[in-house]
Parts: C-alpha cells; sequence; structure tokens
C-alpha cells in the first residue's frame, strides 16, 4: 500500500496532496517558508504522516513517489542569486543577448510599468557584457562547416573568462541546433581543462542541448536561463533529497515539468520547471474533466498570490505558449500556456494617487510572510482576504480548519487607513469595492484568455481551484455567462493534485524547415527520409532518457506535433501530426489536410492560403509512459433526501455577511461542507465552510454536492 505525494510551492501556502494505492486522497497546507523552502516542505510531510498515524520515518519508508513543483528556479531569478556565467558565442554576436527583441523593455512587466514610457528599462542581463566572448567559428544553415573551430582560440578565450570569476559557461554558437559539432568541440575543451575531479569544475551548458530550435535571442536566452538556475536547483535539491532520504524515502525525487510531464531530478532540464504548479493544476482539471465527460473546460485557479487560467479544448491540452515568458526573459521552451495575473487573497488593494486616486488591486502581495493584515503577522496592507473577512464571509475562527486565527479588527484598520480614510468612504464599502475589483479583473482576464483563442466562453465549463476559488467564483463567473462551475473537492490544493495526474513524460524538440507542399509545382513533397530522420534522431533521444528512468520501450507512446506555416508566413500554428513517421506523399497530404483544419478553425476558412506552399518549421516529439490517475472517491445517491436538504447536523451556527444584492449585512446559513450528503442543494444566500477553503453563495446561485463530493455551482 504505497503513498504517492505530490507538492505545489505558491507564494503563499505550500500545498500537499497524498495518495494510497487503492485507498484515499488526503490533502493539507503549509504557509510557504520564503528564507527556506525545505522547511514549509518537511512540515507538511510530518503531517500528511501524522493523517496516516505514522512516524516520519515509516511514512517516508512506505512511499513509493514524492512529486515536486518547485519555484526554486523562478525564485533565483527573481532574487537574481544565480552564479557567475560565462557565454562563449560565434564572433560578431556578442551582442545578441544586449539588444534583445524590439520590446524586451516591456518583457515581464506590470501593465502600470509598461505605460510609464519615461521610466521603464530593458531588465539587467543575467551575464554582463565583460563575461561574454566571441570564437572564430562559422556552420551554414545546411549544418556544413565553412569556418572550422580554433582550439587554442577557445583556450585563451576560457581562461579569460575563468580570470574574470566564471562559475560555469554557457556555449551558444549559431547554426549549432542544425550541426551540434563545434558546441560539443568547445564543451570538450572545457572538460579536458577543468575535469570533473578537480575542485575548479565547472557545469558547461550547450544551446544545441537545452534548447536546439531556430531564433539567436531566445535560444541564447533559454539557455542561460537553464545555465543560471541550475546550480542553485541542483545545490537546493540535493540538500532536499538528503533530507528526505535521512527520513527513510529511498526512491529518487520527481520534478513536474512545464510540458505537462514530470521526470526525476537526475534527467531534469532546470528551465523546465518554471510555472510546473499552474500547468500540473491544469493537467488535474483535465482529468476531472474526462470523469464528466466535458472536452471544453475553462480552468482557474485563485490562490493567495496569483490568479491562473488555463484552457482545454477538444479534451486535450493543446495550447503552446508562443515564447514563454520567465521572469523578463522570452524563452522557447515547449511549456503549455497557463497565464499567470498578480490577484489572489493576498492581493494588496491601494489608491492609485497618480489616476485620480482609483482604487486598484494587485499585483503587489502580502505573500505568507507578513501576508493579510489579518493573520497578525506585521502585515499593515489592505489585501483581498481583509476584505472577505470584513464583509463577513470568512470564518476568523475556522481559517484553514482552525490552524490560522484570523483578527477582523486588524483587517479593518487596514482597510480604513490605507482605502477608505484616502477615498472618504465607509469601510464596508471600501472592502466591497476591493472584492468586486478583483472579481471583474479576473472575470476579464478569462474572459479574453478563451474570447481571443476563438472561442465561446458560455459553451465551457468553469473550474474554479485555488484556497480562494470558491470564495469569489460566483463574483467572477458572471463575466463568463458560463452554465456551471465545478470546485473539486480537491480544489484548494490542486496544483498539488494535478501533479498526481501527470505522466512521465518529456518533450523532444528540433527545428528544421521542411516544404512539404510546394508552391511551384503544386505537388507533395517525396523526401520521406528527411522527415523521417529528424523524428527517429528525437525517437531516439527520448527512448534513451526513458531507459534511463528505468521504463521499457515497449511502455513509452509517442506523439509528434509540427510548427507549420504557409510558404513566406511569419506567425506559425502548431498541429498533432496524423502519422509519426511518413512513407508516402500521401502522409504528407494527410499533414496538410490537419494543418489546414487547425488554421481554419482560428484564423477561419477564409485566411488559408495552401497555394503559397506549406512549411514544416520545428518537430516536437513527446514520449511518454501513462501514469494511473488517482482514485477519486464517489460516493452513493443512497443518502440523497427526498427534499435535498442538508441535514441539521451539517447547519453551523449563522453569521451575519453583507450582500450587495440587498446592500446591507443579513443573518447568513452557514454549512459545514464535510457533513454534507451526495445529492444536499443548497440556495444562496449561504456560506459553506470545508477544512481548506469557503464557498461564497450568491442569492441567485445555486450549489449541490454532487457524487465526487465536488460542488456544483449554477445560477437560479
Amino acid at each position: 500500500m504505497g503513498y504517492t505525494i505530490s507538492i505545489d510551492i505558491g507564494g503563499t501556502f505550500t500545498d500537499f496532496c497524498v495518495s494510497q494505492d487503492h485507498g484515499d486522497t488526503h490533502i493539507t497546507k503549509s504557509p510557504t517558508t520564503h528564507y527556506d523552502l525545505s522547511v514549509g516542505f518537511m512540515k507538511g510531510i510530518k503531517e500528511l504522516a501524522h493523517i496516516y498515524k505514522l512516524g516520519l520515518d515509516d511514512f517516508l519508508r512506505q512511499t513509493d513517489a514524492v512529486r515536486y513543483c518547485t519555484t526554486l528556479g523562478t525564485n533565483a531569478l527573481i532574487e537574481r542569486t544565480g552564479p557567475k556565467l560565462g557565454l562563449i558565442t560565434t564572433s560578431g554576436f556578442e551582442d545578441t543577448i544586449f539588444l534583445g527583441r524590439a520590446r524586451s523593455w516591456a518583457d515581464g512587466g506590470t501593465t502600470n510599468e509598461n505605460k510609464d514610457l519615461a521610466r521603464i528599462e530593458k531588465p539587467e542581463p543575467l551575464i554582463s557584457r565583460d563575461m561574454v566572448v566571441g570564437v572564430r567559428e562559422r556552420i551554414d544553415s545546411f549544418g556544413n562547416i565553412i569556418c572550422p573551430l580554433n582550439r587554442d582560440e577557445v583556450f585563451e578565450n576560457l581562461q579569460t573568462l575563468v580570470d574574470r570569476g566564471a562559475m560555469g559557461f554557457v556555449v551558444c554558437l549559431l547554426w549549432s541546433f542544425v550541426n551540434p559539432e563545434h558546441e560539443r568541440m568547445v564543451k570538450e575543451i572545457i572538460e579536458e581543462e577543468y575535469p570533473e575531479d578537480y575542485l575548479g569544475s565547472m557545469p558547461v551548458i550547450l544551446s544545441s542541448d537545452v534548447s536546439p530550435k531556430s531564433a539567436e535571442y531566445t535560444r541564447f536566452i533559454t539557455t542561460i536561463v537553464n545555465a543560471y538556475i541550475h546550480g542553485v536547483m541542483s545545490d537546493e535539491l540535493n540538500k532536499l533529497g538528503i533530507e528526505l532520504r535521512d527520513g527513510g524515502y529511498k526512491k529518487p525525487l520527481i520534478l513536474v515539468h512545464n510540458t505537462g510531464g514530470m521526470k526525476k531530478v537526475s534527467r531534469t532540464r532546470a528551465v523546465l520547471t518554471h510555472n510546473a504548479g499552474p500547468v500540473a493544476g491544469l493537467h488535474g482539471a483535465l482529468t476531472m474533466s474526462k470523469i464528466y465527460n466535458y472536452n471544453d473546460t475553462i480552468f482557474t485557479d485563485m490562490g493567495g498570490t496569483s490568479f491562473d487560467i488555463g484552457v482545454i479544448t477538444g479534451g486535450r491540452l493543446r495550447t503552446y505558449d508562443f515564447i514563454p515568458l520567465i521572469d523578463r526573459w522570452r524563452t522557447n521552451i515547449p511549456a503549455i500556456e497557463v497565464k499567470s495575473i498578480g490577484a489572489g487573497g493576498g492581493s494588496i488593494a491601494w489608491v492609485n494617487k497618480l489616476m485620480g486616486n482609483a482604487l486598484e488591486v494587485g499585483p503587489q502581495s502580502a505573500g505568507s510572510m507578513p501576508g493579510p493584515a489579518c493573520y497578525d503577522q506585521g502585515g499593515q496592507e489592505a489585501t483581498v482576504t481583509d476584505a472577505d473577512l470584513v464583509l463577513g464571509y470568512l470564518n476568523p475562527e475556522n481559517y484553514l480548519g482552525g490552524k490560522m486565527l484570523l483578527d477582523p479588527d486588524l483587517s479593518r484598520e487596514a482597510i480604513e487607513e490605507k482605502i477608505a480614510r484616502p477615498l472618504g468612504i465607509e469601510v464596508v464599502e471600501a472592502a466591497l469595492r476591493i472584492r468586486q475589483i478583483i472579481d471583474a479583473r479576473m472575470g476579464q482576464e478569462v474572459f479574453n484568455e478563451v474570447a481571443l483563442k476563438g472561442h465561446d466562453p458560455r459553451k465551457f465549463v468553469l473550474f474554479a481551484c485555488g484556497g480562494a476559488g470558491a470564495t469569489h467564483a460566483c463574483g467572477f463567473a458572471p463575466y463568463l455567462q458560463v452554465k456551471k462551475v465545478i470546485v473539486a473537492n480537491y480544489a484548494p490544493v490542486f496544483g498539488a493534485f494535478g501533479a498526481s495526474t501527470v505522466n512521465v513524460q518529456q518533450v523532444w524538440e528540433k527545428s528544421r524547415t521542411l516544404k512539404i507542399f510546394q508552391w511551384a509545382t503544386q505537388a507533395y513533397s517525396e523526401d520521406v527520409n528527411t522527415f523521417n530522420g529528424v523524428v527517429n534522431e528525437l525517437k531516439n533521444l527520448a527512448i534513451r532518457d526513458l531507459r534511463l528512468e528505468g521504463y521499457k520501450e515497449d511502455q513509452i507512446q509517442f506523439r509528434l506535433e509540427l510548427d507549420m506555416r504557409f510558404g513566406m508566413q511569419y506567425n506559425l500554428t502548431k498541429i498533432v501530426s496524423p502519422h509519426l513517421n511518413v512513407q508516402t506523399p500521401q502522409d504528407f497530404k494527410d499533414i496538410c489536410d490537419r494543418f489546414n483544419e487547425q488554421y481554419s478553425a482560428i484564423y477561419t476558412p477564409e485566411a488559408t492560403f495552401p497555394m503559397g506552399g506549406i512549411n514544416v518549421e520545428c518537430f516536437y516529439l513527446t514520449a511518454f509512459v501513462e501514469t494511473p490517475d488517482p482514485r477519486i472517491g464517489k460516493g452513493s445517491w443512497k443518502h440523497r433526501l427526498k427534499d435535498s436538504e442538508p441535514l441539521e447536523s451539517a447547519r453551523l451556527t449563522s453569521r451575519q455577511a453583507y450582500w450587495p444584492e440587498a446592500g446591507k449585512f443579513e443573518e447568513t446559513p452557514v454549512f459545514d461542507l464535510v457533513k454534507l450528503k451526495t445529492g444536499n442543494i443548497i440556495n444562496g444566500s449561504a456560506l459553506v465552510e470545508a477544512p481548506d477553503t469557503t464557498y461564497v453563495i450568491d442569492p441567485d446561485w445555486q450549489f449541490t454536492l454532487d457524487v465526487y463530493h465536488n460542488g456544483i455551482l449554477k445560477r437560479n
């Protein structure tokens, strides 16, 4: 009866989800300890062991897997705590990362920062100009060596970087994604001079390994970001691994990736861990959608710091982020797209004097330390959680199942001082405005994310997850006009739950331009060897890596995706290829038909132009080993009462809560989610308290507990 522990570290809380073979699933939360993430990590695991009435040693010895969504790399970027790196590139291209893109100054900036054009600046580079050297070499676009690499010149430049304090090396040469020979030669030279058995040994990161794709700037930045967080993550994860092993855990630590998969630490590139928690949550929503047979769903997760948005269409995670943003850097990793904005329970409300005393909420967050004012940990700012408490929606004596007590007086004081008094309004009105502003912002962002992808949000089902999702679902759902909102039983820790659903998986990618439909002859290509050569190269890499994970070749499944475009077009459209390998021109026709179909769905059929030729620009091979879905408990409808009313034992004492429709505080019934039975129906206004969240059911909404113990919200 082995345990699987899944952990998702957030800005305010660290979430835990543990499942047992053929057993139940349990969840818990622990405040995120930013000074040392392992402290909150181990505290949560001890709480899980206590749930099963086991000591830490016994619990970890019986644990089969620990899956981890980490923010170590992101924190290192934000805090700029990475090592001093040296960059070796092709002579003449030393300034590539400093020139950047046309809008590099806007990447990662807030809306208000980007509006202030007089003060906005490009981000400070992760590698300073004096730590960049160029070597004479040249490989052309076909992979032919035009100018051989000079070993003596490489050695001379290497010594220059070492003398200037380099603690690691990044090698980014032109066209290395077509022919990596020169990059590998540079690595051999470095390792010959500083072998692993020397104390002076330093990591060497090649762009042809991390990002074998075209476009110099994003390839360089992706490799640099990977190298920058590599050392920090390696040290911290090794430390965490030692703590787990000392506690009795004998298996490798597994990291969740932003590609929608997971692999053990030793087989993971650091850059693939960024934003893994939200992606895991989206995967959890996909798992839950399959149970309900929903093909089109919207995933939202409102935590303490951020609000995450993801879209599932056709029963698949189809959308990859276009040049994903990590902190303030554009990369080209094949990450699943999940949009995050600064909107959560800890989002700070503030008066923008430059905009005529306009009330704004976020993106700044109070985090876990000091947290909202009501946490009584020294926080002085008014937050969304403070507003919810003042309005009577949260129980100050039963927050997080009673593990944390809230102080309503501190919330009132903060809102009065920071918001109400400067605006000349009452505290309750200020709290209501804070809540309405954050709800409107979230609703509009979700609408944009769905509608701008060509979908009608009214046809989707909304998953409201996160610790604050149930509290605000009725507030932002009307902006989408969805017919149903699902708040999953595991919604407060949905990132951790989602981590328990992902497969062992990784994406291998390679840029290669192939004209599979010729505009001049209006015929399909017959060059099947080039296409199959790229696929087989990626396939061999995948089989090698997953064998090292301990899997046999017959367990591995493959999915091929292609970046395609019409001839001379700039934008790319990703499709799932109907063929892993091609045999005839008819197979190329099938691929082109799939591309035309996908392009038509996004841009309308009138926008297609196959006569201009159709190109494949990049190959993405996903290799995965399916993981059984976690056991999701299903209740029985036999407990359903004739009138669907909750039992009296499920009803707690009522309390005063403010309802905008009435314009006043009203005595509101409060129910205990744990004591509700399958099929119970509650009409708003009402509050339902769960151990890790609170449902706020507005007057025109109805709550039903379904057979999976998920809360279903519908408008009356």
